[in-house]
């Protein structure tokens, strides 16, 4: 197959990235390289620097005549979505519907839509939440996102593009840069090789769902054949507190520092995690990389390009 994938030179999507050129596929990749990075696109990708909103995509996809767009491309950052709201949406919501315009008018096979189990959901009504729970967005982001699924699916119901979506849960792995609008488990990783503890929000025993990035990846390449106009959580099913996720790291650094903690954040949550049977059943996909050994992956990544850098962020 040839793949476009849109925010491919990022965190998550340079992943699904080395997941689709392993398996033999001819793999596009398009990125502003706001956040993302050269280096991180697989050498047999073609990196092609385009944003979402600009008006050459349509002429782009038909020139290119891809089976399938699977759309990565965002802006990631919660904190950056409540100080800039136009923004967010711009890119997460207008960006959305400017490319599944261009993949329509241009006769794409399959559209694969990146979400956010980890947000969208909300304060939980019960746990884990499955893909039927309520979406309640406390944040532009969450939002933002819950708004691009929607565009997607009625795509899928008004135009007939076939489509499947991926409700991440909280993602690490190898190259989550530590720096600005990090994830947990990259900031953690930082404040070890630096020696420096953390400052934790609320009491650290808030629990969230961590997955590894190549579990997302190989979620990716299975969706490429299933799952048409369903929407999938991509999860553990284990809530684990940010407490033990330090524990943890320090314990594969070999350190043991302990954390500040600070106020609760507006709009933080207590408990996340999310139930996977459905694509399970539907993909046969279920995480296979344990915690304790992706955090061990992650670490030595770091260390490995180990660079002390002053942290500024709080968790």
């Amino acid at each position: 197959m040839k793949i476009v994938v849109t925010g491919g030179a990022g965190f998550v999507g340079s992943h699904v990235v080395d997941e689709y050129v392993r398996a033999g596929h001819q793999v596009l990749v398009v990125d502003n390289l706001s956040t993302g990075k050269r280096e991180n696109v697989h050498p047999e990708a073609r990196l092609v620097e385009m944003d979402l909103n600009d008006a050459a995509l349509f002429e782009f996809l038909k020139q290119e005549g891809p089976d399938v767009v699977n759309h990565h491309a965002a802006n990631s950052s919660v904190s950056l979505s409540v100080r800039e709201p136009g923004y967010d949406a711009r890119q997460n919501i207008l960006g959305t519907i400017h490319l599944l315009e261009a993949a329509r008018r241009a006769s794409v096979g399959k559209f694969l839509y990146i979400s956010s189990g980890g947000a969208m959901y909300g304060e939980p009504d019960y746990l884990p939440m499955d893909e039927g729970h309520p979406s309640k967005p406390v944040s532009a982001y969450a939002l933002s996102k819950h708004t691009g699924e929607r565009y997607v699916r009625l795509y899928g119901e008004e135009h007939g593009l076939p489509w499947v979506s991926l409700r991440y849960a909280n993602v690490y792995g190898p190259r989550q840069d530590p720096l600005g609008e990090a994830g947990v488990v990259a900031i953690f990783c930082q404040n070890l090789l630096n020696g420096t503890a953390p400052e934790i929000h609320w009491d650290g025993e808030q629990t969230r769902d961590f997955v590894y990035v190549g579990d997302c990846a190989r979620a990716n390449l299975l969706a490429l054949h299933g799952g048409d106009g369903q929407a999938y959580n991509v999860g553990t099913g284990v809530g684990t507190s940010i407490n033990t996720l330090f524990q943890m790291l320090g314990s594969i650094a070999g350190q043991d520092l302990a954390p500040r903690h600070g106020p609760r954040r507006p709009g933080d949550v207590r408990h996340s995690y999310l139930a996977c049977g459905k694509i399970e059943r539907d993909l046969g996909w279920q995480a296979e990389v344990g915690l304790y050994e992706g955090l061990e992956r992650t670490y030595r990544s770091l260390s490995a390009g180990r660079r002390a850098v002053p942290m500024q962020g709080k968790l």
